[in-house]
């Protein structure tokens, strides 16, 4: 039972790295992607080639992934120059179709539908990682510092410029911002640190292959991003813990058939998604967030307002 909450523990710290990064570019600049697993799996295919080849140090394939993500983030971030809302979105669509091709096809690099089988565990200044007890920690450490990075960066300038971005990008041009450039520069850093979460799954697995990198993964991390709450810290971390635990929930209710867990998931997934758009657009996190905005004012507050404004009118 341990090594089964150690093994969830994981999983649910790398999908969560996952979600954080989406949620960059989807709740601070309003940046739909469908195309999030394509770098995921180039940072796990990249870190687990280096890995086998060069060194399984972290210190090493991590930087090169972050820095194969992000360059081959542009063939992204360049549509994002010219379109807008839909029109993103289908391109992201289309990246994430070619994307599961070339992992399929490129059989000398990735192994094709058969993967790239005993990728070395982790290196850490010498110590090799493989177990959950021991990995479990790493995991969440990598979160943590994913986790502080984006906060840092959405409360900067950048950040800034990109919730105004969001808010509206002709408000934002006409105060002088370079919406294209900033626009690019958020996919790029969103890759970079997705390829992150991919290195970590490659190590821990020490397997991988084109299935774990498919459409339906960018809409599972989607889903945790709605459902957690976008725009918000915790919220993806929120969404990714809910989802990645449903299923063991649901191997547990007998009255189901486990042969259609599958699809029941996907229906929870689907409903969830679609209940929270009705009734809780913020998501499960942001929600409290929209309570306090509309919490009713204190009294004295409201009786000193109006005595307070034309004096401030009058400076």
């Amino acid at each position: 039972m341990q090594a089964y909450l150690l093994n969830l523990g994981v999983l649910i710290s790398i999908y969560s790295i996952l979600a954080i990064t989406l949620n960059f570019i989807m709740g601070y600049a309003g940046i739909f992607s469908l195309a999030h697993a394509v770098f995921f799996g180039v940072g796990a295919y990249t870190g687990a080639l280096v890995a086998m080849s060069l060194s399984a140090s972290i210190f090493v394939t991590v930087p090169i992934a972050m820095v194969v993500a992000g360059v081959l983030s542009l063939a992204l971030a360049l549509p994002a120059l010219r379109v807008r809302g839909e029109y993103f979105v289908a391109a992201s669509l289309g990246l994430q179709v070619l994307a599961v091709t070339v992992f399929s096809e490129w059989k000398s690099v990735t192994g094709g539908i058969g993967g790239l089988i005993g990728i070395p565990p982790v290196d850490l200044v010498g110590y090799q990682i493989y177990r959950p007890a021991a990995f479990f920690p790493l995991s969440l450490a990598v979160l943590v510092l994913v986790l502080v990075a984006t906060r840092l960066l959405v409360h900067s300038s950048f950040g800034r410029s990109l919730t105004a971005i969001r808010d509206s990008e002709s408000a934002a041009e006409s105060f002088g911002k370079n919406v294209p450039l900033i626009k690019t520069i958020s996919v790029v850093i969103s890759a970079a640190l997705a390829a992150i979460a991919g290195v970590l799954y490659a190590h821990y697995l020490a397997f991988i292959n084109v299935e774990s990198f498919t459409l339906d993964t960018s809409v599972l991390v989607m889903a945790m991003v709605i459902i957690g709450g976008t725009g918000t810290a915790a919220g993806p971390v929120v969404g990714a813990a809910l989802l990645l635990l449903l299923p063991g929930l649901l191997s547990y209710m007998s009255f189901l058939p486990q042969t259609q867990i599958g699809a029941i998931q996907q229906i929870i997934y689907g409903l969830g998604m679609a209940v929270l758009m009705i009734f809780r657009p913020g998501g499960l996190v942001g929600r409290s967030k929209a309570k306090a905005r509309t919490r009713p004012k204190d009294p004295d507050t409201e009786a000193q307002a109006p005595a307070s404004r034309p004096a401030e009118a009058a400076r």
